[in-house]
C-alpha cells in the first residue's frame, strides 16, 4: 500500500531582484572589474620601471649616498684598492720620504700587475737618483707598511730626463723628416 507522503516544507519562492538590488549586484561587479583591471596595469606599470621595487622607509640599494661612501663602494666593486691606496702614497710622498727627497724625487706611476709591483720614481739629478737607489729596500718595507704587504714588490728609478734626440745626425731645421721632400 502506497504510504500517503507526508508534506514536507514548500520552499517559497525567490524574489527577482528589483530596480535597488540589480544596482547593488551591478555596482559589485563592476568594482571588482575595475580592481581587476587596475591590478593588471598596475603589474604593467611596475614590469616597464623594473620589477616592482617600491620605495620606502627602509633604505635599500637605490638610496643616495655620501660622496665618500659611493666611491669606496665603487673602488671596492672594481677591485681598485691598491692602485687608489698608490694614488693616495703619490699625494703624500714628501710625508713618506721626507720633504729633501721629495723636492728632487717624484713618483711616475705604479705596475700594478701581480707579478710586477712596480713603483718607478723619477729624479731631477744621478746624485739624487743613486741615493734613492740606496734606500729603496727600507721605502719598500715603509710602502708595504701604509699599504698592506707585497703591495710594491720594487722601486724602478729613472735619472734625469735629457732632451729629446733627433733621429739622424743631419737634420735640417724645420724639417719633418724623410716624408718632407717626397710629398
Amino acid at each position: 500500500m502506497p504510504s500517503p507522503q507526508m508534506p514536507g516544507p514548500v520552499a517559497a519562492p525567490v524574489p527577482e531582484p528589483s530596480g535597488v538590488d540589480l544596482a547593488r549586484v551591478a555596482l559589485r561587479a563592476a568594482k571588482e572589474q575595475a580592481k581587476a583591471k587596475g591590478a593588471a596595469a598596475q603589474q604593467k606599470k611596475q614590469a616597464r620601471r623594473g620589477g616592482g621595487l617600491r620605495s620606502g622607509a627602509r633604505a635599500d640599494g637605490r638610496d643616495p649616498l655620501p660622496l665618500g661612501a659611493a666611491i669606496n663602494r665603487l673602488i671596492t666593486e672594481r677591485g681598485w684598492e691598491a692602485p687608489a691606496a698608490v694614488g693616495g702614497v703619490m699625494g703624500r710622498w714628501p710625508q713618506i720620504v721626507g720633504e729633501d727627497l721629495a723636492k728632487h724625487c717624484v713618483p711616475l706611476r705604479y705596475d700594478e700587475d701581480p707579478d710586477e709591483r712596480v713603483l718607478t720614481v723619477q729624479c731631477d739629478s744621478t746624485a739624487w737618483a743613486t741615493q734613492l737607489r740606496l734606500l729603496a729596500p727600507r721605502l719598500v718595507a715603509r710602502l708595504n707598511e701604509d699599504l698592506g704587504h707585497g703591495t710594491v714588490r720594487h722601486i724602478r728609478v729613472l735619472g734625469p730626463g735629457g732632451p729629446r734626440r733627433g733621429y739622424g745626425p743631419l737634420r735640417a731645421p724645420g724639417s719633418t723628416g724623410a716624408g718632407d721632400t717626397y710629398g
